[in-house]
């Protein structure tokens, strides 16, 4: 990577980086200011263009078919799970009541029960048919293991963006019970933009990028409920993580002579749930109901306001909770940039490790 590194003793014969997390990262004012009006937050990823720099994770809890709409319609990308009830189920909205009525015991065996159900490739087609009628750009998300299966009736359905997301995936998965992904040869076949993730890590971010992914998901995902840290003891804080994929992104423009691979970070959007979200105040993510060894919880995140009023205000909370991207604007305006690749460049200090946001408990962006 060029840059030397400080690595921390841990121990005799062990040594680790400090990492950091986003609420330990401060941003800094330059000497240009600008009026937030003048500032533009749109981004493209090949044909696509969004006013927002928002895309929604693929979870039951967050994106339903109607607020894939909605949020289209607002300006971000919502992305469909394509292995999710909406696939599993003709009318999942009954099963959502009953998650989010669940006491906390019952929860996860109760989300492992409901999601063996097994997915309909018809219902894979009339989902994203749904969101493609409503004029929006429309996201469906698959899991490595099972892309190979279903993403014909992904394509045929025609799905803009395919996204391949899992809680980590790799350019080069080992296995000798099936035959591997081979993530280069299946972008290369397809005519529509992938988007894959989550890595954690320069090397990892670098060799997904020499896919031909137009986009990389960094982080582990999961949100609020996620426990991976505490089941597999597998964590990287999430500002640590995005500056070691854009250090890659940045080494692989120079390598591919000019192609730009968007970075999106996963994760870390932690309280403001809508009213409209289908888990009806509760939070959950694929990770929450694997039939062997769950890495997610069932949380009670509860909600704040309508989508409109979390994304463009006006805000009556004084938390920064609501109206995020006039925030956005704002902090552009404040540090000077008038775009978002611009504002990549802004300077950022170290701050205390004390979390600056009040509140233990998160709700999912």
């Amino acid at each position: 990577m060029g840059a030397d590194v400080t690595q921390v003793e841990i121990g005799r014969g062990k040594s680790g980086r400090r990492a950091y997390a986003l609420d330990e990262i401060g941003i800094v004012p330059s000497r240009r200011t600008r009026h937030p009006e003048e500032v533009s937050i749109a981004w493209q990823i090949d044909a696509y263009r969004f006013e927002l720099p928002l895309v929604v994770a693929p979870m039951d809890s967050v994106v339903s078919p109607a607020t894939a709409v909605e949020i289209g319609r607002l300006g971000g990308l919502a992305v469909l799970d394509l292995e999710g009830l909406w696939t599993r189920f003709t009318d999942p909205e009954p099963l959502l009541a009953e998650v989010a009525e669940l006491d906390d015991d019952a929860a996860t065996r109760r989300l492992q029960e409901i999601y063996s159900e097994p997915i309909s490739e018809d219902l894979i087609g009339r989902r994203i048919e749904e969101i493609r009628s409503a004029g929006v750009t429309t996201a469906a998300r698959l899991s490595p293991q099972r892309t190979v299966r279903y993403h014909k009736a992904v394509l045929d359905a025609g799905a803009d963006i395919f996204v391949i997301r899992g809680t980590t995936v790799s350019a080069e998965h080992v296995s000798g019970q099936a035959e591997p992904l081979n993530l280069k040869q299946f972008i290369y076949e397809l005519d529509i933009p992938v988007i894959v993730g989550g890595c954690a890590t320069y090397t990892a971010a670098l060799h997904l990028m020499r896919t031909g992914a137009a986009g990389v998901l960094a982080g582990f995902g999961g949100g609020s409920g996620h426990t991976t840290a505490a089941v597999l003891g597998v964590a990287v804080p999430t500002a640590t993580v995005i500056a070691d994929v854009a250090a890659a992104r940045r080494d692989y423009l120079d390598e591919s002579g000019g192609r730009y691979v968007h970075v999106i970070a996963d994760g870390g959007m932690t309280r403001s749930g809508a009213a409209q979200a289908p888990g009806r105040g509760y939070h959950w993510g694929s990770e929450a109901h694997h039939p062997d060894l769950p890495r997610g919880a069932r949380v009670r995140v509860g909600t704040i306001g309508t989508l409109e009023q979390i994304l463009h205000g006006p805000s009556t909370m004084a938390d920064g909770s609501m109206n995020l991207m006039g925030a956005l604007r704002k902090t552009m305006a404040t540090s000077g940039y008038s775009d978002l690749k611009e504002f990549q460049r802004v300077e950022v200090v170290v701050t205390s490790s004390e979390p600056r946001r009040p509140g233990a408990a998160g709700r999912p962006g």
